[in-house]
């Protein structure tokens, strides 16, 4: 059974920073990235990565989110700096994995002005 286990989020003032985590336990050559959705927005692709382990983000967080992983604990990461009120969502990890989608639970981000 494939099981997403967020953790991170909060709420911070605007310009400061939070750390996402994502766990698959037991998932192996999966695809993780994280996307966001915000009241009355449609879900967003906020982080990923490409071929090769490059990344690949969303131009409204270019420069202060980083994607990570931890391949040995089967993990991703997103560590957000600068953040702003606009960057108020609900944060999903998303796993592709054997040609199926899967998500977590989503964690609460928010940013006060």
């Amino acid at each position: 059974q494939v099981r997403l286990v967020e953790s991170g989020g909060g709420l911070v003032q605007a310009g400061g920073s939070l750390r996402l985590s994502c766990a698959a336990p037991g998932i192996i050559n999966g695809l993780m990235d994280w996307y966001r959705q915000a009241p009355g927005k449609q879900r967003e692709l906020v982080a990923t990565f490409t071929t090769g382990g490059n990344t690949n983000y969303a131009d409204s967080v270019k420069g202060r989110f980083t994607i990570s992983s931890d391949n040995a604990k089967n993990t991703i990461n997103l560590q957000m700096n600068s953040l702003k009120p606009e960057d108020t969502a609900v944060y999903y990890c998303h796993l592709r994995f054997r040609l199926r989608d899967y998500w977590g639970q989503g964690t609460q981000v928010t940013v006060s002005s």
